[in-house]
């Protein structure tokens, strides 16, 4: 009994065990191509394209054999009467013998084979097919670089974020041993109560900002769990360090790398769009062309006053159509030349936006250009700046403490060191946003998984 209980006990704590949510870890690498895979847009963008091969197949099969088939089966409970002159059976001129025809039961099948042997607009149909596989791939692939730099963004506000809560305990802990020591001066005799008081008001305000930036950093890892596809309440740990990651995105080579403006996902998305419209045009063109089908049946009727269709010796008639069909268009009032005509011009807006496209999209290359090149410059100048700051902070704490330096010109110093902190964070992360940026740009996939 004791055994039983002791098995019982271990499969339940078995199954607790795996239904734990799944802790995960990512490097930045890792972390990109688990949201390639797993994030929500990506997931649907990936069904498009099944979706757009589907009807590449759809559009296809129109112009294959059709085989299609029926069958009838009719019991009369009360045969129709047609009348007939009464002569015809010897009967009185002028009068009527009521007569009814077949049997009171059929049954009626029928295989029909159709086969489209030209129409224009399937020949259209199939150049289409390939422009909507494309466009549907194209979109795909728009999807995956903006998840890429979603997913960066929000590895990157997490790091930042912990380096922040890091920082902003690190400040408490030393604002805290400076205000304890000065309180202790203070009560000795040594210092004025304006120096304990400019303290504490400095110490709040980090505490404050340290109890919201804690709120921030949970914030900025649901929002990672979201980007990957995650569920929020999921913990996950990244093994990157904000520092090193900016080193690694330093890449001074990628401001001399140019591209076709081809290449650029955005142009071939507006490619797509002015083709399609050209093949509208097409389209509609070829509707004013004559169509040809043809089609080959074959039934079988029997007939029977009670239901014995499935007896042996039941009797079967058959019959066979062979035909062809030709429609040509002749005359339409001018509905086909307007609907081609409306068409051509989206076709003709189709080129002016394509040609916008072209444009806008040097114009965002060399902005994002500018914008890493400035990216990488201040995180230079903003890491000699927080240098500085921590040698002016320290003097002045050390000034303080030998009573050279008032609270205030402490205080001042504090402030500057800590929004040089930041400053320094936020241009690392400036460094990987517009990285990944005009990487989107140049379209270098370096965790495309179609590598």
């Amino acid at each position: 009994m004791k055994f039983r209980y002791l098995l019982i006990l271990l499969i339940s704590i078995s199954s607790i065990a795996q239904e734990t949510p799944q802790d995960y870890s990512f490097s930045m690498e890792e972390a990109i191509k688990f949201g390639l895979e797993n994030n929500y847009s990506s997931v649907n963008a990936q069904k498009d394209i099944e979706i757009a091969l589907k009807q590449k197949w759809e559009i296809i099969a129109q112009g294959l054999p059709q085989v299609s088939a029926t069958a009838d089966y009719q019991n009369y409970l009360k045969q129709p009467v047609t009348l007939l002159p009464a002569e015809i059976t010897g009967g009185e001129p002028g009068t009527f013998t009521p007569v009814t025809f077949g049997t009171e039961q059929n049954v009626n099948a029928t295989a029909t084979w159709n086969q489209l042997i030209f129409d224009g607009s399937y020949i259209v149909g199939i150049q289409s097919a390939r422009t909507l596989l494309q466009i549907s791939e194209n979109a795909k692939t728009k999807t995956d670089l903006e998840i890429k730099k979603a997913v960066i963004n929000a590895y990157g506000n997490v790091l930042l974020a912990e380096e922040n809560v890091a920082i902003l305990q690190e400040n408490v802990e030393n604002v805290q041993q400076n205000y304890d020591e000065t309180n202790e001066i203070y009560k000795n005799g040594l210092a004025e109560q304006e120096d304990v008081e400019q303290l504490e008001i400095t110490l709040l305000n980090l505490k404050n900002n340290l109890s919201r930036s804690k709120r921030m950093r949970d914030i900025a890892y649901e929002m990672f769990n979201l980007t990957l596809g995650i569920p929020v309440e999921i913990p996950v740990n990244l093994t990157e360090e904000l520092d090193n990651l900016a080193m690694e995105y330093f890449d001074l080579e990628l401001l001399q790398k140019e591209i076709p403006v081809e290449e650029n996902i955005d142009y071939r998305i507006a490619a797509n769009t002015a083709e399609s419209r050209e093949i509208e045009v097409k389209l509609e063109k070829s509707k004013a062309l004559p169509s040809l089908t043809g089609f080959l049946n074959y039934g079988v009727q029997g007939f029977s006053q009670e239901f014995t269709f499935l007896n042996e010796d039941q009797e079967y008639f058959g019959q066979s159509i062979l035909g062809v069909s030709l429609n040509i268009p002749i005359f339409s009032s001018g509905m086909r030349s307007s609907r081609t005509q409306q068409k051509q011009i989206a076709y003709e807006q189709a080129m002016v936006e394509l040609e916008q496209t072209e444009n806008e999209v040097k114009r965002q290359i060399n902005s994002a250009k500018s914008d890493y090149e400035f990216s990488l410059g201040n995180y230079q100048n903003q890491k000699k700046n927080l240098e500085l700051a921590e040698r002016i902070e320290n003097k002045n704490q050390i000034k303080f403490f030998e009573g050279i330096a008032s609270s205030f010109e402490l205080s001042e110093a504090q402030r500057q060191l800590y929004q040089a902190q930041q400053d320094f964070l936020q241009s690392m992360l400036d460094v990987i946003t517009a990285k990944v940026e005009l990487e989107n740009l140049l379209d270098t996939r370096k965790y495309d998984n179609e590598d």
